[in-house]
């Protein structure tokens, strides 16, 4: 078995998209596909599903292709999703209560669980069924209930602070939409999303188009 640790970042970036159209097979009946087939689906080369797919093992048979819902298991287990996870929103501001209504959370393996603010205003009302908490309880929570992820979205002056609570708190993982790079240690994942970077990238493939 490979060392999975040694998976380059690329190919941890596309195990989600496989999971997705996976899933999308199997919502439509299929329980069986080629890598040539799946390469034409997600328009990626044949080759390059089966070195990411050989990265943890390779999962197919020879003359039979991968089985859809072992594949789609398989790859639950490698990111972590297959037990669940739970995740809780700091920032109840436009984007948290976006997140707090994404509706597909407990279907990528996620337990949303409850939604952390500081502002007067906020405390104690409700968005999408939750009670938004006081941020000044967050480290009491995530310890008692063993919380995996926090998603922080809240501005960038204040991110480092909640950051660091976080950690030590015992958090596993921040997705953090703040625009901060933060600065936390190796033992606590950090995924962060820049939406105005991924839109001026957008743009810039555009122009490269255009020329």
């Amino acid at each position: 078995m490979p060392d999975e640790k040694m998976v380059s970042p690329a190919v941890i970036r596309r195990l989600p998209r496989y999971y997705r159209y996976l899933g999308e097979l199997m919502a439509e009946g299929i329980t069986r596909i080629s890598s040539k087939e799946l390469s034409e689906r997600m328009k990626v080369t044949a080759s390059q599903i089966r070195q990411d797919l050989n990265c943890f093992g390779g999962f197919g048979q020879q003359g039979f292709g991968y089985s859809v819902e072992n594949l789609y298991n398989e790859i639950a287990k490698i990111m972590g999703i297959d037990g669940g996870r739970t995740i809780v929103i700091v920032g109840v501001g436009n984007l948290g209560r976006a997140l707090a209504g994404y509706d597909k959370f407990e279907k990528r393996g996620f337990a949303l669980m409850a939604l952390f603010d500081n502002n007067p205003k906020v405390i104690g009302t409700k968005v999408n069924g939750f009670l938004v908490q006081d941020a000044a309880m967050l480290e009491d929570y995530v310890k008692e209930h063993k919380i995996d992820v926090c998603a922080v979205t809240i501005p960038k002056l204040q991110a480092q602070g909640v950051a660091d609570r976080l950690v030590a708190a015992g958090i596993k993982g921040i997705w953090n939409f703040s625009h901060c790079e933060l600065s936390i240690p190796d033992s606590v994942a950090l995924e962060n999303v820049h939406m105005s970077d991924s839109l001026m990238t957008l743009s810039c493939k555009i122009s490269r188009i255009e020329k």
